[in-house]
């Protein structure tokens, strides 16, 4: 049986940060709604401080090592239909988002990158 191409993962950067944020706020989620702005970036929240439901998929519990718990990764639905092709990849980069995402204060965002993947 051909092993799973995971859905979502973490470059070394972003699981870096997510430690720190851990350290900080406790267990963490991520959201990615769509939309204008920072709505097509993940964003992290304090575990359930983002209220999902029927139009949200959760796509990945991400684990990080040196974090206890899973990091879930939630999506729009209507946001999986047009990626639903792509493996997603969360990583780092300088500058800070116009969110809510708890990251801001550290002058860094989270980034979707993407691959195509065969269906």
């Amino acid at each position: 049986m051909p092993e799973e191409i995971p859905r979502v993962e973490l470059t070394p950067a972003a699981a870096d940060l997510l430690r720190r944020l851990y350290a900080t706020h406790g267990p963490l989620m991520f959201h990615q709604s769509g939309g204008c702005c920072d709505g097509s970036a993940p964003m992290c929240y304090p575990a359930g401080e983002f209220r999902t439901g029927g139009s949200d998929i959760l796509l990945a519990e991400l684990v990080v090592e040196g974090v206890v718990e899973s990091v879930p990764f939630w999506m729009s639905r209507s946001q999986f239909e047009v990626w639903s092709h792509t493996r997603l990849i969360v990583d780092v980069v300088p500058g800070r988002g116009s969110g809510f995402s708890l990251e801001a204060p550290e002058g860094v965002r989270f980034l979707i990158r993407s691959r195509v993947v065969n269906s």
